[in-house]
């Protein structure tokens, strides 16, 4: 539990605008991961970026403050200027061995989200996990934790109802857009396949929206969700030769650049003045500030959702407590079985030990004696042995145990 680090950039102390600046491009995510991780000596890690969220999960011996959060950063080659780079690590939040548990449980609960209530980040958070997993950079020590993490939140959910009538980003950018009252056949772009413009377009669709095209640097995924939507699916380099004309831009991408440009939204409108709408639910932004300098736009966005996330927390208050305290309990029942994990790997040579013995024993003390012995008694012999060898290694086991949960 000790090596358990968080480092945390959040909605909380970042400006959601300026928390983009810390998400890396998943073209290069894994690569700079690895370099991290064999630079400063972390045993495991994983990274997880959100619309509200940068977070570095981490088991390492290392001390981690701020001086390492800043020289971890740097080493990340992002591209953050020194002024940038002072105050994203005045603004982390650093957590370890049990308040960085507590952490990801809170999170994992939705209690540290921009809405409280919303499922969306325990999806996000495994997914993150996996993709870290897959790639080599966790092992066992993170796979514990993520375990009593998904378990948890599944219990704050099944127990409280502080996802009653759910609330999350993306529907709280639907009623937005729906306030502008568009027509059901309103030519609908939508920029990137992910989890979020999936959610979003399952709105979509239930309020029987029905014109879309949906482009993607992966074609094969903007096919996928194109067929979902019964639209069309175009490669992303698509997009700056598209000349159908649209109503609404709906974006979310994991680019780190803006993708609509000035250039390519005059491109896009192909001469039409007409006032138009984007959703940009990306962090940071796919829509660049000039678009929205140089156009009349209907702008969306995740900033502008914060006083409705506000009163959202007002509204389940009351259900905080409650979670808090199964996060509470689920937090001592993992100190317990990290403690009897211990006794199990610190025991595990017992079982060899004891059957060490009884080769010495049978091949060397005693071989004299078993030579003269006939057949059935050796057989009687051997399944005495059998059942004492057994309860050897068995009984130190529970006994450990025990003393163990007698003691707490």
């Amino acid at each position: 539990m000790k090596y358990l680090k968080v480092i945390a950039f959040t909605h909380k102390q970042i400006e959601l605008k300026e928390l983009g600046k810390l998400v890396i491009c998943e073209e290069n995510l894994t690569d700079k991961l690895q370099q991290v991780k064999a630079e400063f000596g972390i045993t495991e890690l994983f990274y997880l970026a959100t619309c509200n969220r940068v977070e570095f999960v981490m088991l390492t011996p290392q001390v981690v403050d701020k001086e390492f959060a800043a020289k971890f950063i740097k080493a990340l080659n992002i591209g953050l200027c020194s002024h940038y780079m002072g105050t994203f690590v005045d603004a982390a939040s650093i957590y370890e061995d049990r308040d960085a548990l507590n952490h990801l449980l809170r999170m994992s609960c939705s209690l540290e989200s921009l809405i409280v209530g919303e499922k969306e980040i325990l999806a996000q958070l495994r997914k993150a996990y996996e993709n870290c997993r897959e790639a080599g950079l966790t092992g066992d020590g993170l796979r514990m934790f993520m375990n009593c993490v998904v378990k948890t939140a599944k219990e704050v959910y099944t127990h409280t109802n502080i996802s009653r009538n759910p609330i999350s980003v993306v529907s709280l950018a639907y009623r937005k857009l729906n306030d502008l009252k568009l027509c059901s056949n309103a030519r609908i772009l939508i920029i990137g396949a992910g989890e979020t413009n999936q959610n979003i377009s399952k709105y979509l669709q239930k309020h029987k929206f029905s014109n879309f095209s949906v482009f993607n640097r992966t074609l094969s995924k903007a096919q996928k969700l194109a067929t979902d939507l019964n639209g069309e699916a175009f490669i992303l380099d698509a997009l700056k030769d598209y000349k159908r004309g649209f109503d609404v831009i709906i974006t979310c991408t994991s680019a780190t650049e803006p993708i609509i440009t000035p250039e390519i939204y005059a491109s896009l409108l192909n001469g039409c003045t007409a006032k138009k709408t984007i959703v940009d639910l990306a962090i940071p932004n796919d829509t660049a500030p000039e678009v929205l300098e140089q156009f009349p736009v209907n702008f969306i966005e995740v900033c502008s959702l914060n006083e409705v996330a506000k009163r959202n927390l007002q509204e389940r208050y009351l259900e905080l407590t409650q979670a808090e305290e199964i996060i509470a309990q689920n937090i001592t029942e993992f100190c317990m079985m990290l403690k009897q994990r211990k006794v199990e790997l610190a025991m595990r040579q017992v079982p060899e030990k004891i059957k060490e013995i009884r080769n010495t024993a049978i091949n060397s003390v005693f071989a004299e004696e078993l030579s003269g012995m006939d057949a059935q008694s050796r057989e009687v012999l051997d399944k005495v042995i059998n059942y004492m060898e057994k309860k050897y290694i068995s009984v130190p086991m529970v006994m450990a145990k025990d003393i163990l949960i007698n003691n707490n």
